[in-house]
């Protein structure tokens, strides 16, 4: 692959974009490679947890400029047309960031330097991020006259109040990695990028430790909440909880904790 590449060991994935010189930036490969990365780990049932991180100083620059170029030419002298092709395009660029939203298990992605415009679409559809001391986060698209629209404003404001996903979106200034931390956006921070990565797969093992059908239920029912009543999401968790609550892990998780041991959960099967 051209910006990412994968390594999967003791039932955790990690992602990495491997273009650090280039700032990262979203090249036209990228929005297809994280498709096929994250469909090939959804294919695993060994995976039950996915480390997302990257080289060099910053985490993406976002969306590649001449890339941006391209794809706002018209494609056609019909303005019609050529709208409704530019509309296909932006859908398929939101499937790049939805696929990582719908893992099957939690992605944690690992930020140092600036996580600019697109940045921010990717780290809001993983379940949760560390970051470098030194780390800030830009909703780049309004300092280049567009609305963000492969995921930051649908899914920040289940992330940040209101009033400052507004204000972060109006005005695109740098949120820092002290005020991250302040409103929860960042789970951890560390000194170094070596430091905030080992961080993030300390919580990855932790998670790959806990019964994968329990994991992939709890996300499953979290995501359903975004969008639903409470009301919905208690019958939703109930119909979950009655086709798969009796099974091997519920006896596992209690015959280890009566044993004071870990228990060894199996795979999930292919």
């Amino acid at each position: 692959m051209e910006t990412l590449d994968l390594a999967i060991a003791d039932g955790i994935a990690h992602v990495r974009m491997i273009r650090g010189e280039q700032l990262n930036t979203m090249v036209a490969a990228f929005w297809t490679e994280m498709i096929e990365v994250f469909e090939a780990i959804d294919a695993r049932p060994d995976v039950r947890a996915v480390v997302l991180s990257s080289t060099g100083r910053h985490f993406t620059a976002g969306l590649d400029l001449a890339m941006a170029s391209t794809s706002l030419r018209p494609a056609s002298d019909d303005p019609a047309r050529a709208r409704e092709k530019l509309r296909r395009k932006i859908l398929r660029m939101q499937e790049t960031m939805s696929v990582v939203d719908r893992c099957r298990v939690p992605v944690i992605a690992v930020v140092q330097g600036g996580c600019i415009g697109g940045g921010v679409d990717l780290v809001t559809a993983c379940d949760m991020r560390v970051g470098t001391a030194d780390c800030y986060f830009t909703v780049q698209e309004i300092n280049v006259g567009i609305v963000a629209d492969v995921g930051t404003l649908q899914r920040l404001p289940y992330l940040l109040p209101q009033g400052l996903v507004r204000e972060l979106a109006y005005t695109g200034r740098r949120f820092t990695a002290e005020e991250a931390r302040q409103w929860g956006f960042l789970n951890r921070v560390a000194d170094t990028p070596e430091a905030a990565l080992e961080q993030a797969f300390a919580l990855a093992r932790e998670i790959a430790g806990k019964s994968p059908v329990a994991i992939t239920g709890i996300k499953r029912v979290l995501d359903y909440g975004r969008g639903h009543s409470i009301e919905d999401g208690l019958d939703y968790v109930a119909t979950w909880n009655a086709g798969m609550l009796i099974g091997d892990d519920l006896n596992v998780a209690v015959t280890a904790a009566l044993a004071k041991k870990t228990a060894d959960f199996k795979d999930l099967l292919e």
